[in-house]
C-alpha cells in the first residue's frame, strides 16, 4: 500500500480457505494491496476488503450457513456486474433498482458470503 490511505470502514472477512478466496475477489476487480500469509488486504473500486484465515471456535465460518455479508458501495456497479454475471444470485440478486433506494446486485462469495454491490439509485445516470 504505497498511496496515502483514505478514511473509511472496511470489512474483515474470515475465510475457511483464504488462498481459495483470492481469485473471487480478483474477479470482482480487486488486487492484493498488502498483508501477509493469514491476513490479505485486497483493494479495488475505492474500497478495501481484509481477508483473514478463519480459525476453529467462535471465529469459524459455519459450513452450513454463512451469516456474514459485505456491501461494496461504488458507482461502478454495472462494470462489476458485467465481470461476474454468471455468479449473480438469480432471480433475487439481479442488477436492478431496489425499493430501499439502491441500484445493486448480489453474488455468493467464498464460503457462501453474501456480497452485494451497489450505488444509490438517485445518483445513477439515466439512460
Amino acid at each position: 500500500m504505497l498511496e496515502t490511505p483514505t478514511v473509511g470502514a472496511f470489512a474483515i472477512v474470515p475465510n475457511n480457505d483464504l488462498q481459495a478466496a483470492i481469485p473471487f475477489w480478483e474477479r470482482l476487480g480487486f488486487t492484493r494491496a498488502g498483508g501477509e500469509s493469514n491476513y490479505i488486504i485486497m483493494a479495488g473500486w475505492g474500497c478495501e476488503v481484509h481477508l483473514t484465515q478463519a480459525e476453529d471456535g467462535p471465529w469459524s465460518v459455519p459450513a452450513a450457513h454463512n451469516p456474514f455479508g459485505i456491501f461494496i458501495r461504488t458507482p461502478d456497479v454495472e462494470t462489476i456486474a458485467a465481470r461476474v454475471d454468471d455468479l449473480i444470485i438469480r432471480p433475487g440478486g439481479i442488477l436492478c433498482h431496489r425499493e430501499w433506494g439502491l441500484y445493486e446486485f448480489g453474488v455468493s462469495g467464498p464460503d457462501g458470503l453474501l456480497v452485494r454491490v451497489g450505488w444509490p439509485s438517485r445518483l445513477m445516470q439515466k439512460s
